[in-house]
């Protein structure tokens, strides 16, 4: 049994341990060990992610296990396109993946992004990175690819959209 509610800035750490526990598995194949420390230190700060809930940068919705945070996803309106919404973050515990929770927390943006009257909802995706195939499932197509450069690093993604 799950549940799925709106995260409030006390689940700062619940996100970041789900943060912390589904990269390493998830990209360690794909960057070095120093981009992903690199990365998780800058996009999962703890003062990034409270800011980012505290003044409603981005909405974050928290999957709920028996009691236990065990995935998250956040959107918000793209700001080049207020027609579109950005899915910026989706991510499950690896001992929960194939529960089907990311399709859940997919729809339940879906429908959020369907309420506030918008019809696409995109995300970026590393161009390496499997979950690719599980968006295409998902009713996403490749829209373009774009190279985005976070510190010294880059994040060398495809952006996909999935019309609604």
């Amino acid at each position: 049994m799950y549940l799925i509610r709106e995260a409030t800035v006390d689940d700062v750490n619940a996100i970041l341990q789900i943060a912390e526990q589904t990269w390493w598995p998830t990209y360690s194949s794909i960057l070095s060990k120093e981009q992903i420390a690199y990365m998780l230190s800058t996009i999962y700060a703890e003062d990034k992610i409270t800011a980012q809930l505290a003044k409603h940068e981005q909405t974050f919705l928290i999957l709920i296990e028996e009691g236990t945070p065990v995935a998250f996803a956040a959107y918000s309106p793209r700001e080049e396109d207020a027609d579109v919404y950005k899915l910026h973050k989706l991510y499950c515990l690896p001992v929960t993946q194939g529960k089907g929770y990311g399709k859940v927390l997919i729809n339940a943006v879906a429908d959020k992004t369907k309420e506030a009257g918008k019809h696409v909802l995109e995300l970026n995706v590393n161009r390496y990175n499997n979950a690719k195939s599980f968006y295409e499932k998902m009713g996403f197509v490749v829209a373009y690819e774009e190279d985005i450069a976070i510190g010294p690093y880059w994040m060398n993604d495809y952006v996909m959209r999935k019309e609604l």
